[in-house]
């Protein structure tokens, strides 16, 4: 087996790993969780009332 054999066998093995991460990455059922985790940063925020939501003028 020569270095080109090698080269060519570890290029497929690495194709094939990528594609299976962007399978992981972007399928359906994953897709809840994902948004859920992408919004954990806003959770210890505090809310603020928006013009018009809670505020009384006395």
């Amino acid at each position: 087996m020569d270095i080109g054999t090698i080269h060519s066998i570890w290029t497929i093995v690495l194709f094939v790993s990528f594609l299976g991460v962007v399978w992981w990455a972007f399928g359906k059922s994953r897709k809840a969780r994902f948004e859920e985790d992408a919004n954990l940063v806003f959770a210890d925020e505090k809310q603020t009332p928006r013009k018009g939501q809670g505020e009384t003028k006395e």
